[in-house]
């Protein structure tokens, strides 16, 4: 009951003051969240504000369920972090330096998963480069495999680069969007699974507007309660 209190905390005081009112968010498709679990969000990521804005997406139902995959090396690194991470924001810790086999790696995000919980994995792997997308490494096909009756939701951020890059710790309050897409199943074929997974994000990164001026400007709010 403490943590979930602490949670609650962090979210209304913290994160959604941050996104909503001072950064600012223009979601488009929110209707396309996950309204239960199990489900898997997948979205590039280039700033630690990723998961905020994520959760910020999340319908009030689904928000407490939200686990986002974070890498074991540097969540866990010191007692304080591990702990935060572990209990606040509720991370699936997982060794990116590929030292165990992927049946072993992935057990916790099916676990998560058989608990019907909302999984958010970063399939680049790391952040990256201000508004530059990485290639989608092939870990989420082995999830998907693993539980091929589980939704994978797309989401596409922009502007998070900017706002807060990496290895920075000021705010900057530029336009950010967020685009969401419509589910993507497993396919046997896993190429034609990946080539899906990156179809869809190109979709959603073609929604973007084209109007040079939008892209230093704050925008209003799309992520109201429901």
């Amino acid at each position: 009951m403490l943590l979930a209190l602490l949670r609650m905390i962090l979210y209304w005081l913290i994160e959604w003051p941050i996104i909503t009112i001072y950064l600012g968010i223009w979601a488009r498709h929110r209707e396309r969240m996950p309204r239960k679990g199990p489900a898997i969000l997948i979205a590039n990521h280039n700033s630690h504000l990723d998961v905020a804005v994520i959760r910020t997406l999340c319908f009030a139902s689904t928000r407490g369920k939200l686990r986002p995959v974070g890498a074991s090396d540097y969540f866990l690194s010191n007692p304080l972090l591990r702990w935060f991470s572990l209990n606040i924001i509720r991370i699936i810790p997982l060794d990116r330096k590929g030292r165990v086999k992927p049946s072993v790696l992935f057990q916790p995000i099916t676990d998560a998963l058989e608990q019907n919980e909302i999984v958010l994995i970063f399939p680049e792997g790391t952040r990256g480069e201000p508004e530059e997308m990485a290639e989608v490494k092939r870990g989420i096909a082995h999830v998907a495999q693993r539980n091929p009756n589980v939704p994978i939701i797309p989401v596409f951020l922009h502007g998070l680069g900017k706002a807060l890059p990496r290895g920075e710790a000021l705010f900057i309050p530029l336009r950010c969007d967020a685009f969401v897409g419509e589910e993507i199943h497993w396919e046997d074929d896993r190429e034609t699974f990946m080539s899906n997974i990156n179809n869809a994000f190109d979709q959603l990164k073609s929604e973007l507007p084209h109007v040079g001026w939008l892209d230093s400007q704050p925008a209003a709010d799309a992520g109201n309660e429901t």
